[in-house]
């Protein structure tokens, strides 16, 4: 089983997190106006994080490195692994790029459960 979990770095690191990816390098869409009080779950702002500057070869390299990883720690005995995604605030980038990340997972033949931790935090 896979938890994919998306964060904000300035909210703190997740204690529980097995990985951690790091998202920020992505555009922000905090900063279009008409993004900013939406969420990386409504379409156009995951279009915007999933389609610029980085984000397939983020995309690739992350899947090959789940194919990778996934299967030895399976081997190990774990029940759980949890896979943290963070930006900024938490609430564009990593929430676009967690679901991303947990539709490779599935694909992949894992079970997922996704949760965005502070995807909801007021805004400041």
């Amino acid at each position: 089983h896979v938890d994919v979990m998306s964060f904000g770095f300035k909210h703190g690191l997740p204690e529980n997190a097995d990985m951690v990816l790091d998202v920020r390098i992505l555009p922000n869409p905090y900063y279009v106006p008409d993004m900013r009080a939406r969420t990386g779950r409504d379409e156009d702002v995951r279009r915007y994080v999933l389609d610029g500057g980085d984000a397939h070869e983020f995309m690739d390299k992350a899947r090959g490195m789940l194919e990778f990883l996934l299967p030895r720690y399976a081997k190990t005995g774990r029940a759980r692994f949890t896979l943290a995604v963070g930006c900024t605030g938490g609430q564009h980038r990593s929430v676009a790029m967690a679901h991303a990340l947990s539709e490779i997972i599935r694909e992949l033949g894992y079970q997922v459960a996704e949760s965005h931790r502070d995807m909801t935090r007021e805004r400041k």
